[in-house]
């Protein structure tokens, strides 16, 4: 392991510590109630998507101080906002009353085709078929509009905590692996599929089919603990005179297709979110609130693990290059439960003379433990930012969230070492 610098050493514990933040949110939040004169700092710092943008400002400050404006702004520089920028542009857009009805319509379609109560099959659709969707329009469109979808309708009445977190662990889980059809959709997959010249009929071949069935028996297997508490998500939300004409939901189809087809390319995609906001405030009747604080949260979030990521290589890519084939799936699937997925194959697709077993090893362990936590994978912080106000205390327990998702990552487990 080579010999750190000053600012990556601050930059692991810095990263250490914003872990450790990650799983103390309700302590902030209780000084939030017990220490009013400064309630407002303790529920910023008790928001999750806050916590890695804030400790990246605490590693800027120790930068500048130290090493100079000039090295600090060029290391700003050389790191790649595009993903927390895409997700912002993608979350506003499929949060939309237009989007959200047209999923619904194609999945209260696709349920009614099962042979099971409308409760059952909306629930089983929505984390089965959402997450696979998310294929073809990325994960972080998938993940909002399965949120949003699951906040409206099965979160829309009390519900058990136990239900609440197993939903969020499944979906998180099925997310992850859900979009590994394609070469472009799931974050960790997109950081090597160039690199490593991986199409989709690979991606398909040894990736997409078991993930496939690992997200099918996730959501069958949830759905049948659950059936009992399902029977609401059947019932159609809202009323005919909100209904979204089909010419306005063709067109914010077109914006939301538009920005996953120029997801590498920042300047089109803002631009055209730029553009899709001037429609929705012309057709301002048929909107709902735009998530723009949500999707902020998120992409501030996302920008903060940038930041902070990009001073954990040094310990990072070693700890990955000495394990075998075998072992780096288990370890993949581990470590990426502290940092992101994406973050982890992007530093194996710099290394060069990689055997094809050790690669998909790799990037199999990386998506498999991507439900894990809300940092494991890009998408999951939207997720949480979404249901977390449907959580006691309005916040998601790290601890939770991790014991609900171990059940469906071990299918994934099961799915891609042994099929």
């Amino acid at each position: 392991m080579p010999t750190p610098t000053t600012i990556q050493l601050i930059g692991a514990v810095l990263f250490a510590v914003a872990l450790v933040h990650t799983f103390s949110t309700k302590f902030f939040e209780h000084l939030a109630h017990t220490r009013p004169r400064h309630a407002g700092l303790w529920h910023l710092l008790g928001e999750v998507e806050v916590v890695f943008g804030f400790w990246a400002m605490v590693l800027m400050l120790f930068m500048f101080a130290i090493a100079g404006k000039e090295d600090a702004t060029t290391y700003l520089d050389s790191r790649n906002f595009t993903e927390p920028m895409f997700v912002f542009a993608i979350m506003v857009i499929a949060g939309t009353r237009p989007v959200l009805q047209m999923a619904g319509g194609a999945v209260r379609l696709i349920a009614s085709f099962l042979p099971f109560g409308k409760g059952m099959s909306m629930y089983f659709v929505v984390l089965s078929v959402v997450p696979m969707l998310g294929s073809f329009i990325t994960e972080p469109a998938a993940m909002t509009l399965a949120a949003l979808m699951l906040r409206d309708t099965l979160l829309s009445r009390p519900v058990s905590t136990r239900l609440k977190y197993s939903t969020l662990g499944v979906l998180f889980v099925n997310i992850s692996i859900g979009g590994t059809l394609t070469p472009f959709a799931a974050p960790p997959v997109l950081m090597v599929a160039g690199v490593w010249n991986w199409d989709i009929w690979f991606m398909i071949a040894n990736f997409g089919w078991k993930a496939a069935v690992a997200v099918t028996v996730n959501a069958a297997i949830a759905t049948f603990i659950f059936r009992n508490q399902l029977g609401h998500m059947g019932q159609r939300a809202g009323n005919a005179a909100s209904q979204v004409p089909v010419a306005v939901m063709v067109v914010q189809l077109l914006f939301l297709a538009g920005v996953v087809v120029f997801a590498h390319h920042p300047a089109v995609f803002l631009g055209l979110l730029l553009f899709f906001l001037g429609f929705a405030t012309a057709y301002e009747r048929y909107q709902d609130r735009l998530i723009l604080r949500e999707a902020l949260l998120v992409a501030f979030f996302l920008g903060g693990l940038v930041v902070l990521g990009g001073q954990q290589q040094w310990w990072l890519q070693p700890v990955l290059l000495g394990m075998d084939a075998n072992a780096v799936f288990f370890g993949a699937a581990a470590l990426t439960a502290i940092t992101d997925n994406a973050a982890l194959t992007y530093l194996g697709s710099l290394v060069p003379g990689l055997s094809e077993e050790f690669k998909i090893a790799l990037v199999a362990g990386a998506v498999t433990g991507g439900g894990l936590t809300v940092i494991a994978n890009a998408p999951n912080p939207a997720g949480a930012s979404i249901l977390k106000e449907k959580f006691e205390h309005g916040a998601i327990h790290p601890l939770g969230l991790l014991v609900a998702a171990l059940p469906p990552t071990l299918v994934a487990v099961l799915a891609f070492r042994l099929l």
